[in-house]
């Protein structure tokens, strides 16, 4: 089976001071009460899995605070959870420590008391640096806040800073983006996710764009967008190591990697998913809920699969595929099973797939359709090949 990249906490804090139009996550309007009782529930959720010790006596490699804004909590209450989960669960001494930060909220002196406080990477919202589209789809905030933000937490101590950026955006052009992109590039973060927009259910975009109000996404426009991205970012020193993600040499994200290669992961907190000993499980899309079941001494959990041997290895095999290296075939041990192989071998021959040695990945073409080679590997399963098949 393929190496696992090691053990991860992830930590849902389903809090915002809005919602996004595009936004599709679980999530709460922050009030003060509710914080306090949700980080009572979240302490006595780590302490119930510090019992059961899911990861035996690995620590924890890597530790994510997402959301939501897990900054919308103070410093102090980021700080009190992190120390817990490095008491319950330990971490390795070059642990990747992530939170992710809405640029409006944060302080200078937050940033500094988070990473005093063992925090070692931020990763900002930026979404776009272009103030009307920040605009056209209700994200608060202005370009020059997330600047600054990015001068200060530099300042504050931090060398690992991501930010993120959406492309295809309401009256977003090829030459906006351009300039989003060298505006970003000109602040020098170690790492950068550039996302397409999609369209979700039940978001407030989807709704205008239902209306008329509002035009849909531009599939071959995306397609330019995300080609300038690549031509843009690799001559300014980011490698694109996964179909989303461009890091600095030594700054690919730890948690993303973890998940891709076959990591194992717990989440924490309202709607967050789990992947443990080969049992995929998540927790209750629902704060009174989640509260109501650990204030009863249970665990919030209310999905829960044992994945199977071909189920485990199709996986492995379909988030491989997301690293611009791709995956070895044999590691994943897709070889035992032919209906894999043989899907795989159609995915070459239509030049979505390519083989370089002995790790098989997306082509540049095969990149756009990243979801539907998802879909075709999963519905490929059969009956494990003969003894002494490989490829």
């Amino acid at each position: 089976m393929i190496q696992t990249t090691g053990q991860g906490l992830y930590l849902h804090i389903p809090f915002c001071h809005q919602r996004c139009h595009f936004c599709a996550f679980y999530l709460e309007i922050h009030q003060a009460r509710a914080a306090d009782a949700f980080l009572s529930s979240l302490l006595a959720e780590m302490r119930l899995y510090g019992e059961r010790r899911p990861f035996g006596d690995q620590p924890l490699d890597s530790i994510y605070f997402g959301g939501g804004t897990p900054t919308t909590l103070t410093p102090q209450q980021l700080s009190t959870v992190l120390s817990a989960a490095r008491d319950t669960f330990g971490t390795a001494q070059d642990a990747e420590i992530t939170v992710e930060a809405h640029p409006e909220s944060v302080t200078s002196e937050g940033l500094s008391q988070l990473r005093d406080a063992g925090f070692t990477r931020i990763s900002f919202g930026a979404e776009s640096m272009d103030q009307d589209e920040l605009n056209r789809v209700g994200r608060p905030g202005s370009v020059l806040n997330t600047m600054q933000v990015v001068t200060a937490a530099r300042e504050a101590g931090f060398t690992d800073i991501n930010l993120d950026l959406m492309y295809g955006l309401p009256g977003q052009t090829i030459e906006s983006w351009a300039a989003s992109l060298q505006h970003t590039i000109a602040l020098t973060p170690t790492h950068l996710s550039c996302y397409a927009l999609t369209i979700e259910e039940g978001t407030q975009l989807r709704a205008a764009i239902q209306r008329g109000t509002v035009p849909a996404p531009d599939d071959a426009l995306q397609n330019e967008m995300e080609d300038l991205a690549e031509d843009m970012l690799n001559p300014a020193g980011y490698r694109r190591y996964e179909i989303s993600n461009y890091s600095r040499p030594g700054f690919a994200s730890r948690h993303n990697r973890l998940h891709w290669t076959g990591g194992q992961y717990l989440g924490l907190g309202p709607s967050a998913q789990s992947y443990v000993g080969g049992r995929r499980f998540g927790n209750v899309s629902n704060l009174a809920a989640y509260n109501e079941a650990l204030h009863s001494g249970s665990l919030p959990v209310t999905e829960s699969e044992q994945l199977t041997p071909a189920d485990d290895t199709c996986e492995r095999l379909v988030f491989g595929l997301r690293m611009t290296d791709g995956i070895s075939m044999e590691e994943t041990g897709a070889l035992a099973f032919s209906g894999l192989i043989r899907k795989v071998d159609e995915l070459i021959a239509e030049e979505i797939l390519e083989r370089r040695g002995e790790r098989v990945r997306l082509t540049a073409r095969g990149r756009r359709y990243a979801d539907s080679v998802a879909v075709a590997l999963l519905a490929s399963l059969g009956e494990p090949a003969a003894q002494g098949s490989s490829h």
